[in-house]
């Protein structure tokens, strides 16, 4: 379920597309620790805020790099690394509710109102539950490459389960205090700004170890969002992957058909499309935004 595989960039077997890549700081979230947020100004400092969730096995960066630049021209933009990922929050559990909690701390701490959640596979399930946990910052969602249930399927139960019994197995080894400094000076070697994109790209993706993607996958499938996505009542936009192998383009439709009033941008992309495909995905992404926020205007337009 990893966007990209880390033997295929050692052997510059993928493309990465150029993109200038903000500098970014770890910022304390009071009670619950600290994660590497960046956070890029839009045209006015009253321009509405957007904060992208990472896919699994990602950081923020990495898997919104090309796209932050293109919405800093409407949005402020936030990312941040999400529990176990990166330089995000190191805690005893993993969960899709911290990490929704995580969002709202974040929010606060840096000073915001409502905001734009936009989330990319694992992260649009981590938007979800964002307003479902906290309606009061949600002023909008961008679902990206989206699942509402990733048990669907008696190969994905089984896939699941088994990872799960797995990585419980291997937790005293895997959660070790040098796994976790290792995978963290990973990610702070490079400088960004004078690094191969290749060279940087494989940091980013070797500062999540195999045993926080193994609970996250975990965590994943244990989320269920079906039998409340009708009641989400912010504007909404999908982005579908339609050559999608991970997540089924049919239900990313039916998850846009569930929600009221949720628009659709679909493209001819695959799961990977954030990066792999992003001379796709970015303008997608962008007229996804750009109508969450002109109905966000239009609700909130004086009625004559």
């Amino acid at each position: 379920m990893a966007l990209i595989s880390p033997r295929a960039l050692l052997r510059r077997r993928v493309y990465m597309p150029f993109a200038r890549i903000p500098a970014g700081r770890m910022v304390e979230l009071p009670g619950r620790g600290s994660t590497f947020v960046t956070d890029t100004p839009g045209p006015r400092p009253d321009s509405p805020t957007i904060v992208l969730l990472h896919a699994v096995g990602c950081t923020g960066l990495l898997t919104w790099y090309p796209s932050i630049r293109p919405l800093s021209a409407k949005f402020r933009v936030i990312t941040l690394d999400q529990r176990w990922h990166g330089r995000g929050i190191q805690s005893e559990e993993f969960s899709l509710h911290d990490c929704a909690d995580d969002v709202a701390a974040l929010v606060e701490v840096l000073g915001l109102d409502k905001v734009i959640v936009a989330g990319y596979s694992m992260g649009s399930v981590i938007a979800q539950r964002v307003w479902r946990q906290h309606p009061e910052i949600t002023a909008g969602l961008v679902l990206c490459a989206t699942t509402d249930r990733f048990r669907s399927s008696p190969a994905e139960r089984i896939f699941h389960q088994g990872l799960e019994i797995a990585m419980h197995g291997a937790r005293g080894v895997s959660r070790s205090r040098t796994a976790i400094r290792a995978s963290r000076a990973a990610a702070e070697a490079l400088d960004v700004f004078g690094a191969d994109i290749h060279d940087w790209s494989l940091a980013e993706l070797r500062s999540t170890s195999p045993w926080a993607v193994g609970q996250a996958v975990a965590a994943l499938g244990r989320h269920h969002s079906r039998p409340w996505l009708s009641t989400i009542d912010v504007p909404t936009a999908v982005v579908v992957t339609l050559k999608d192998k991970v997540l089924d383009p049919k239900n990313q439709l039916r998850i846009a058909r569930r929600i009221p009033g949720a628009t659709v941008h679909d493209i001819d992309a695959g799961h990977a499309a954030c990066v792999l495909q992003s001379e796709v995905f970015v303008p997608a992404l962008l007229e996804a935004a750009a109508t969450v926020n002109a109905r966000l205007r239009d609700v909130s337009r004086p009625q004559p």
